[in-house]
């Protein structure tokens, strides 16, 4: 069996799943460049999910199952997936450490004013007049309550505050107060002293936060995106932002990435800009390639009970 991964896998990590797996051929490059001349060879294709086409879909005449680096699958080419049923899981729960300590890391430098201190520091400016907020029992409304979410309301309750989650279902989950569907958004953000939206990106949630949704908000909330740029209008939240409906953005997501020289983020006194990195960790290809790893031994021995399984008809 033909194991193509057009993800860049540090040597250790080759070397590890080779000594592991000696009856599978591991085909490891660098880039979709270098893996596209062996796609038709390929049983199994790791990626990170965002060089994949119908076309090379199409030439993978043995694919059989996807395996995504990460928890963004939406740029996969579904509708060609679907057609020759191909398996696709992804790594959806190992960035949860790294990103739920980015959320309350940059709630907490908003909230101490790091950024006016730092500011002052480079000029030498010793001002104990700098107004400084805390974040204990304040209350947090995340956005997606999956595994990301769940970790942030884990450690926010170190600060004992009030959390609220939103979700498809609205089912009940661990260390969060109250988890509520779509529909009643609105009814919990005149509450939120700071919003975090860790949600994907599908046809639901494209545009989930407009001008109405910042509207509702206190002028003293904070609202963090690190999930995807398109569940946030952009024009509205500048708006929002200019017009005091909220105090803060942090964003490490955008509609468009790299955030254009000249953006209006850019230049924001009440705006964090961060490039997309409240994932990374060192820790990330072990996590992912476990999960691989523990779906390789489900397929050889053709159970159907892989870890983060995704719906191909839903895009998650």
């Amino acid at each position: 069996m033909v194991i193509l991964s057009s993800a860049k896998i540090s040597e250790k990590h080759r070397t590890r799943l080779r000594e592991h797996y000696p009856d599978e051929t591991f085909i490891f490059c660098a880039n979709m460049d270098e893996a596209k001349q062996d796609i038709g060879r390929a049983d199994i294709f790791i990626t990170f999910g965002e060089d994949l086409t119908a076309e090379l879909i199409s030439e993978a005449v043995r694919l059989r199952w996807i395996m995504v680096l990460s928890a963004g699958i939406d740029r996969l080419p579904f509708a060609a997936i679907k057609e020759r049923g191909i398996l696709v899981t992804n790594a959806r729960g190992i960035h949860k450490v790294p990103m739920a300590e980015y959320a309350i890391s940059m709630l907490l430098q908003v909230v101490r004013q790091q950024k006016q201190l730092m500011k002052n520091e480079a000029e030498q400016t010793w001002d104990r007049s700098v107004r400084m907020q805390e974040l204990t029992e304040k209350t947090l409304v995340i956005a997606g309550t999956g595994a990301i979410g769940q970790e942030v309301a884990r450690l926010a309750k170190a600060f004992r505050m009030t959390v609220y989650g939103i979700s498809r279902s609205g089912k009940a989950v661990e260390n969060v107060d109250q988890n509520v569907t779509h529909d009643e958004l609105e009814r919990v953000l005149p509450e939120a002293d700071a919003v975090v939206s860790v949600l994907p990106s599908t046809p639901e949630t494209k545009e989930f936060f407009t001008f109405d949704e910042f509207r509702v908000m206190p002028n003293r909330a904070i609202f963090l995106n690190m999930g995807r740029g398109d569940a946030v209008r952009e024009n509205d939240l500048i708006k929002a932002l200019r017009e005091k409906e909220i105090a803060h953005a942090v964003l490490d997501v955008f509609e468009e990435e790299p955030l254009p020289e000249g953006h209006p983020f850019w230049q924001m006194d009440n705006v964090t800009v961060t490039p997309h990195i409240s994932g990374i960790s060192p820790h990330y290809q072990r996590r992912a390639l476990a999960i691989f790893e523990e779906n390789l031994e489900m397929f050889n021995e053709n159970r159907d009970d892989y870890v983060n399984k995704i719906d191909v008809t839903r895009g998650y």
